[in-house]
């Protein structure tokens, strides 16, 4: 009988291939983002529009003294808009670029197999929602994670 080598992965390499996630809920669809990306959940007391800011900044809030830009990505996405005042945003972090993104909860953070990330359905969508970088299966739903470098990109192009 021949002996079969299977290659077994040590515990770093099987984290190489692992990532925490933010899972959270807009408009009752699951996204997710890099926990690396995520600086933390906030309630969004009050929103101060500011003129001819771009279309996806929806206005700024006082964190603890720091003004912070908000991000409402439903459009994008092609639901309605957030609305105002919305009660939770995750603050996303890139370098010196940062922005509270609007969402509606934020059910749980998980460890997410590289393996289980699915490529968008077509070029076309990835042009419509460059941040979206990947689909994720989540509980049975399919959900997308979303791409902190290009989504702040976006927000500072306006």
């Amino acid at each position: 009988m021949a002996q079969i080598d299977v290659p077994v992965l040590s515990t770093a390499a099987a984290a190489a291939h692992t990532f925490r996630a933010c899972l959270f809920v807009i408009a009752g669809e699951w996204l997710a983002i890099d926990l690396r990306y995520v600086r933390e959940v906030f309630p969004v007391e009050s929103v101060t529009p500011v003129p001819k800011m771009p279309s996806v900044l929806v206005g700024v809030a006082n964190l603890r003294g720091t003004v912070m830009p908000l991000v409402d990505i439903r459009p994008a996405l092609g639901l309605p808009p957030a609305p105002v005042p919305q009660k939770l945003a995750v603050v996303i972090k890139h370098g010196p670029q940062q922005a509270g993104l609007l969402i509606d909860d934020v059910p749980e953070i998980r460890t997410v197999s590289a393996d289980a990330l699915l490529t968008p359905p077509s070029q076309a969508d990835r042009s419509a929602q460059p941040f979206i970088a990947a689909l994720l299966p989540i509980d049975g739903k399919m959900g997308g994670l979303i791409e902190v470098p290009a989504l702040l990109s976006i927000v500072e192009r306006g």
